[in-house]
C-alpha cells in the first residue's frame, strides 16, 4: 500500500513476539504526518520500547508491514537500512554515550559523520551544549557525568543533525521538572522546523502541558487519543 505525501511512518497489521512467547505487540495500526509531534505513553510493560525499536529498525516485525520514509523496511535489504537509519535520531533511556570521547566529540559525532565542516560542528554543537545548560562540561568524559547530564549529553546528540524522525525514551527521566520543560521546549523547535517526534514517557503532567497528539499503547494494542495542553 502507498503512503501518503506527508506521511513519514506507517504500520499496518503490525505484530511482533521475542522468541515463542506471545506477541507483545498486535495489529498495530497507525501512520505518523511529516512534521507531527506524538507522545508515546502506556503502563510499564505496555510495549513502548518495542515499537520505538521497530521504529529506528533494531528489530523486525514478525508480521505486517513497516513503511518509512517511503520504503517497506521489512523488506530492505541490510545493506540499504544504513542510509535509512540516518534519517533517524534517537535518544536511548541508557544514553549509549562512548566514554573515551568528552561530551563535545559525542554530540558532533553525527555532524562529523555526515562531513559537516568543522567550524559548522563548533558552532552548532557548542550552541546546542549552552541550550542544554552544558556549557561549561564541553571537555568533561561521560562517566564524571550525573545520570541527568548524560540524558542531555544523549538528547542533544540525538537532534544535532535535525534528523527528519527523533524517537526519545524516556528523555526527562532523569532530569528535574525545570529542565524537563525546557527539553521539551527544544524537541518543540526542532519540529518546527520539519522534525517528526514521537516521545515515549511516563511523565503525565509533561503530557498534559503540552498537550500533543497521544499514541497509548495498552496490553500491546494502540489507541489515539489527543489532550489539550493546561491554561
Amino acid at each position: 500500500m502507498a503512503t501518503s505525501n506527508n506521511t513519514i511512518v506507517k504500520f499496518e497489521k503490525v505484530g511482533i513476539r521475542y522468541g515463542t512467547g506471545p506477541e507483545v505487540l498486535r495489529d498495530i495500526n497507525f501512520d505518523l504526518a511529516e512534521a507531527s509531534f506524538s507522545f508515546l505513553t502506556g503502563v510499564s510493560g505496555a510495549g513502548k520500547s518495542s515499537l520505538l525499536r521497530l521504529m529506528y529498525l533494531a528489530t523486525r516485525p514478525n508480521r505486517g508491514l513497516v513503511t518509512m520514509f517511503g520504503k517497506d523496511v521489512t523488506t530492505v535489504t541490510r545493506n540499504e537500512l544504513p542510509a535509512i537509519r540516518r534519517n533517524i535520531g534517537v535518544v536511548f533511556q541508557d544514553f549509549r554515550l562512548l566514554n573515551h570521547l568528552n561530551i563535545f566529540d559525542n554530540v558532533a559525532l553525527p555532524l562529523r559523520v555526515s562531513g559537516a565542516p568543522e567550524d559548522v560542528v563548533d558552532k552548532h554543537v557548542s550552541e546546542l551544549l549552552t541550550w542544554v545548560g552544558l556549557a561549561d562540561h564541553l571537555k568533561a568524559l561521560p562517566p564524571t557525568l550525573s545520570g541527568g547530564q548524560k540524558q542531555r549529553v544523549a538528547i542533544a546528540r540525538a537532534v544535532i543533525a535535525r534528523p527528519r524522525l527523533l524517537l526519545a525514551d524516556e528523555p526527562t527521566g532523569n532530569v528535574n521538572d525545570a529542565i524537563a520543560v525546557r527539553l521539551l521546549y527544544l524537541f518543540e523547535e526542532l519540529n518546527r522546523v520539519g522534525t517528526t517526534v514521537v516521545i515515549a514517557t511516563h511523565n503525565e503532567a509533561l503530557v498534559d502541558r503540552f498537550g500533543h497528539a497521544q499514541l497509548h499503547l495498552d496490553k500491546g494494542s494502540i489507541t489515539h487519543r489527543r489532550v489539550e495542553p493546561n491554561s
